[in-house]
């Protein structure tokens, strides 16, 4: 490498050896709880899941104990995090979960999860794309009276979430505070104003009696409303950017986990009243998406509406921008290891963001967003364009992954204590982790089995295991990588899931990077 002479100053070992290491790590201290918290909640994207994911199961499952579910929910995903949290004071890696699942079940094993999250969170980003720009393009229509086909707008979001990519992550979390702040208080102001003036049916709590999750629907609604949550897993991705991520990573997952419990819990519930629970499915049948701007439009008037559609697609944009950089520490993370080629393991100038992986997921995301865009012949604005297919496709392959990817953090949870010896003190939290996996491979189960409901194609078609393979073929490759590098290069396999703690190793034997 060439050097001028400030560089040349720093010629010792040691010296080069933490030029260099600077490169291989993420800039830590740049999130506190605040910014952490922010960033993670980012990609729940409440107003969507609200004004989209909540209709639809309404309407398409029949099951008006959603707000039960999202409480069940809540309960397995505690349990869930009480192991996951407690690895995060034993890992910080940008990698997270194949990072967890290498320090228990190997690095082979972490090969195939590291794949599996590249794939499953690029795919949940990318998809958003799809339902982005159908929704500008229609509030350009409605309100500039300008006819915009969607892909323009998808790829001006492409680009300016590549821009914010780039820099620093303490200014992103500060661009994703802002829009989730004010989305939140907007749904807020619907719960109040939906309490506050009930349907005919009053206050009712019918949505939280079990006898409402009957039916055949209730696995697949289980599908749809777990993919609201996801997001909370995202913590340890920043630990390394955090000045204590054994405290802070843990306590950030518990406030996001409980937060979108109760938040979805009480909006669903919301819902039910504004309707009346035996109006709630035929009424989301008939708005769809609408149903919320249709509610709001007759308690808070136009202009609440109106800046609701707005805070709809900026909500979006945050989530876009959340899981972009979720994609890009995990290719960092993994170029760090020698899992993907050596550059995106690499930092970039004075931002310290990880500049190569946030490239990629662009190029990825302009790419789909075109591959879309040439296939799309419908008129602008028809609701049955493949753009909308880009976003069911996207979305529920990337929550199987994230399912998938979180049923087997569980086991590795038990492992890796069990291995260390700590059974016995840990003994509870393998208890949890046991009991929040079962329910996490019964519903990766749930959603492998309705996969065709869930895109809505027919259950002879060929996406229903076409789609769902992709998750599949994304583990086997991994693992085949995993297994390769085993045999070829022993020392490349030995430091998967190791993160900055294999080059401090490194630093240590005094071999350099």
């Amino acid at each position: 490498m060439t050097t001028d002479s400030s560089s040349t100053s720093r010629s010792t070992a040691e010296g080069i050896s933490t030029f260099k290491g600077q490169e291989r790590a993420l800039r830590a201290d740049r999130l506190g709880t605040g910014g952490l918290l922010l960033s993670v909640l980012a990609a729940t994207a409440p107003l969507m899941v609200v004004a989209g994911v909540m209709p639809t199961t309404f309407a398409v499952m029949g099951i008006v104990g959603q707000p039960l579910l999202f409480v069940l929910l809540g309960i397995v995903l505690v349990l869930f995090s009480l192991g996951y949290a407690e690895m995060s004071r034993h890992v910080h890696n940008a990698g997270a979960f194949y990072a967890y699942i290498s320090r228990g079940l190997g690095g082979t094993a972490g090969a195939g999860a590291a794949l599996v999250a590249l794939v499953a969170y690029s795919a949940l980003q990318v998809g958003i794309y799809g339902i982005f720009g159908f929704e500008v393009s229609g509030l350009l229509a409605t309100y500039a009276d300008v006819e915009v086909a969607w892909w323009i707008p998808a790829l001006g979001a492409v680009v300016a979430v590549g821009a914010l990519g780039w820099l620093k992550i303490d200014v992103n979390a500060r661009v994703l505070g802002v829009l989730l702040v004010v989305e939140v208080l907007l749904v807020v102001v619907f719960d109040i104003a939906a309490i506050a003036d009930p349907g005919t049916e009053g206050l009712s709590l019918h949505a939280f009696n079990p006898d409402t999750l009957t039916g055949a629907g209730v696995g697949t609604a289980l599908c749809f409303c777990i993919a609201a949550f996801l997001g909370f897993e995202q913590a340890p991705v920043y630990a390394e950017e955090t000045s204590r991520p054994h405290l802070l990573v843990p306590r950030v997952m518990f406030l996001a986990v409980t937060g979108v419990a109760v938040f979805f819990a009480v909006s669903s519930w919301a819902l039910t009243v504004a309707t009346g629970p035996s109006q709630i499915v035929g009424t989301s049948q008939e708005q769809s998406a609408g149903l919320l701007f249709f509610l709001t439009e007759s308690r808070l008037g136009g202009t609440f509406t109106d800046v609701l559609h707005i805070l709809f697609v900026t909500g979006m944009f945050a989530a876009m921008l959340s899981f972009h950089n979720v994609v890009a520490r995990y290719a960092f993370a993994m170029g760090r290891e020698g899992l993907l080629p050596a550059a995106f393991g690499r930092t970039t100038g004075g931002s310290g963001a990880p500049g190569t992986g946030s490239l990629l997921q662009t190029v990825i995301a302009a790419v789909i967003v075109l591959a879309f865009a040439v296939t799309d012949d419908t008129p602008i604005g028809d609701p049955t364009a493949p753009v909308l297919h880009l976003f069911t496709w996207g979305g529920n392959i990337g929550a199987l992954g994230v399912i998938v990817l979180m049923a087997i953090a569980s086991l590795s949870v038990v492992v890796f204590f069990v291995r260390r010896g700590a059974a016995g003190a840990q003994a509870w939290r393998l208890v949890t982790s046991s009991l929040a996996g079962i329910a996490l491979v019964v519903i990766a189960g749930y959603t492998v089995k309705d996969f065709d409901v869930l895109v809505g194609t027919g259950p002879g078609s060929a996406l229903s295991w076409v789609l769902p393979g992709v998750i599949g073929l994304a583990l086997v490759v991994g693992l085949l990588q995993g297994l390769v590098l085993r045999f070829r290069a022993p020392e490349r396999h030995a430091r998967i899931g190791l993160g900055n703690e294999a080059f401090q190793l490194e630093k240590a034997a005094g071999r350099g990077v």
